[in-house]
């Protein structure tokens, strides 16, 4: 349960869901209190939640855990360097170089650190342009200016806006963001030379029916557009009319008429304008991602792919924004997968999604590298299956089992599997394997596949149950052992399985286990959710004392059955022992 919780909190990290993220790790944690894995991914999401005192807390249990764990350290230096304690950050980070001398996320974390410190020994000198971000009046010129009005929707700009107003300062650290300077210009009442001006009115990342842009986005754009130069002056002041600027805006009426000729299914008149927008402008990676978008719909992928190569080629010269390279890879991803008819023409799909989310990780093209790693996986298990070839992969593992050479035998279980992923005998047999090798999780697995795939399969069952007896879980694998029996009720080894594990519980009871099987019975049973819940219960606390101090309040709770099968659970893991 703890592993599921764990994964859940995985995936919800990985997806940009932080809070959620939190709360599965935290299910995670009150089933696995001392795991120390789980502690280190929680002060992770805290931390990006910028919880940094959260993230600081579940950091130093991660270190008190396990003190030799290079990551505890990191995450305790990230913690640290969060609530701007430079020289604790410091600390934290060389702690984890002594545990990791190579350690490369340690390594970056403390130059991070050392040059935090160094920012805050050097206070730089008050910025000439701190009057024009004080106080209200900043917010109010930027929503009147019809391009800088549109910035305020983003979250990001919003964000560096709020850190220049805090720190006037800190508008060093965003000069090359284009609307920052656009911010500058609304609010010192001049215009300033952009290089990459207007963000991409792209089309929606469904490709099936939406247009590339409304109407209302475009003309959003359109107020956007400023004079491009190739290498501008920062402070240069734009002259108000231009050959260059008529041409952009030109270019920007071309692709409305693209968005609209979409909207009417006329790809053909929508190609011609974006076509025409790019010859008017082609410092704008939207007219390509646009026609690129509309080659998708018609079907012309490799048209696409060359649009989208285009882009991004472009766009890093450009230095556009990252969501609009994103966004160029991401449609190539999808050209790719529409083209794909084999396992391994999956391959550049996928890579070309994940190197968008390395640009910017969008939830949609994260469901799209996922959806394309699954039609891939399934695509190989059709391309693979072949009944015939699994059965002589299952009797060559068979012939090396016999000769107890298990690793070869499972190597051969593994081919069979491979092609036939539902041959019950050889997930049982690879699971005899591992018992024989003392990989008990992975026999675990192999055997509950066993009983997943056809649930009347006995040997399933005894697989299962020996393994967890193996582990000196009695009551599981007594539990297991029973439902065996229900479909095959004169099953002599799941009829000697129940005895032995009755054996083993009457030894706990009658208190006969020596102290070193009792040691290690409570060692493993302190690890049960099910007996720390039990041992945390406040009545079942005072149910525990009564039977030591009150003999008769111990009679009347030997009449409750519930009671009672919490007791029997503490016997059977050695807490509770009757004499």
């Amino acid at each position: 349960m703890a592993d599921e919780a764990k994964a859940k909190g995985n995936a919800a990290f990985s997806a940009g869901d932080f809070s959620t993220a939190v709360k599965h790790f935290t299910e995670a944690i009150a089933l696995a209190p001392t795991n120390h894995v789980l502690y280190s991914n929680r002060s992770a999401a805290q931390a990006s939640l910028h919880n940094y005192a959260d993230a600081l807390a579940d950091a130093k249990r991660t270190v008190e855990l396990k003190a030799d764990w290079s990551k505890g350290y990191s995450r305790l230096g990230a913690a640290h360097l969060g609530l701007n304690q430079v020289q604790d950050a410091i600390s934290a980070y060389k702690k984890g170089l002594e545990v990791d001398p190579n350690n490369e996320a340690l390594k970056s974390g403390l130059a991070d650190a050392q040059a935090a410190a160094s920012r805050s020994r050097a206070a730089p000198p008050p910025s000439p342009f701190g009057d024009a971000f004080s106080g209200p009046e900043m917010w109010a010129k930027l929503t009147a200016d019809p391009t800088t009005r549109m910035y305020l929707q983003q979250p990001d700009f919003v964000k560096m806006m709020q850190e220049i107003q805090k720190n006037p300062n800190n508008l060093n650290l965003y000069l090359k963001d284009q609307r920052v300077m656009q911010a500058l210009g609304a609010l010192l009442n001049v215009k300033f030379r952009a290089p990459n001006a207007g963000e991409d009115m792209e089309m929606p990342e469904d490709e099936s029916s939406s247009p590339p842009g409304s109407a209302s986005a475009s003309h959003a754009e359109a107020a956007k557009e400023e004079k491009k130069a190739a290498e501008p002056e920062p402070m240069e002041v734009v002259e108000e009319e231009s050959e260059e600027k008529q041409k952009k805006a030109q270019a920007v009426k071309e692709k409305e008429l693209g968005n609209a000729a979409y909207k009417k299914k006329d790809f053909e008149t929508a190609i011609a304008h974006y076509s025409k927008a790019l010859e008017l402008d082609d410092e704008d990676i939207s007219y390509l991602t646009n026609r690129a978008a509309v080659y998708l719909e018609m079907g012309q992928y490799e048209d696409c792919i060359k649009d989208c190569d285009k882009a991004v080629e472009r766009g890093r010269e450009l230095r556009s924004d990252y969501k609009m390279v994103a966004r160029a890879l991401t449609r190539k991803g999808n050209a790719l997968v529409k083209m794909a008819k084999t396992s391994k023409e999956f391959d550049p799909a996928i890579e070309a999604f994940q190197k968008a989310l390395t640009e910017h990780r969008n939830p949609d093209t994260l469901k799209k590298l996922n959806e394309a790693q699954r039609a891939k996986k399934e695509l190989e298990q059709r391309e693979d299956y072949d009944p015939k070839l699994a059965a002589e992969e299952r009797e060559k593992g068979n012939e090396y089992f016999k000769q107890q050479n298990y690793p070869e035998a499972v190597k051969h279980y593994t081919e069979a599997l491979r092609r036939n992923p539902e041959d019950v005998k050889a997930y049982s047999n690879r699971a005899a394997c591992y018992t024989k090798l003392t990989a008990l999780p992975e026999g675990l697995k192999d055997a509950e596949k066993c009983i997943e795939l056809d649930p009347t399969f006995v040997k399933g069952y005894t697989r299962k149950a020996a393994i967890q007896f193996f582990m000196k879980e009695y009551e599981k694998a007594l539990e297991t052992y029973q439902q065996g029996l229900k479909h095959d009720p004169q099953n002599q080894e799941l009829i000697d399985g129940v005895r032995r594990c009755v054996e083993q519980q009457n030894k706990a009871s009658r208190g006969d286990l020596t102290p070193d099987e009792l040691k290690e019975r409570q060692a493993k049973g302190m690890q049960d959710p099910e007996v720390q819940n039990i041992l945390s219960d406040p009545v079942m606390r005072q149910v525990l004392v009564d039977f030591q101090e009150n003999p008769k309040s111990a009679q009347d709770h030997m009449k409750n059955p519930m009671v009672m099968n919490k007791i029997q659970k503490l016997i059977n893991a050695g807490i509770v022992q009757i004499k």
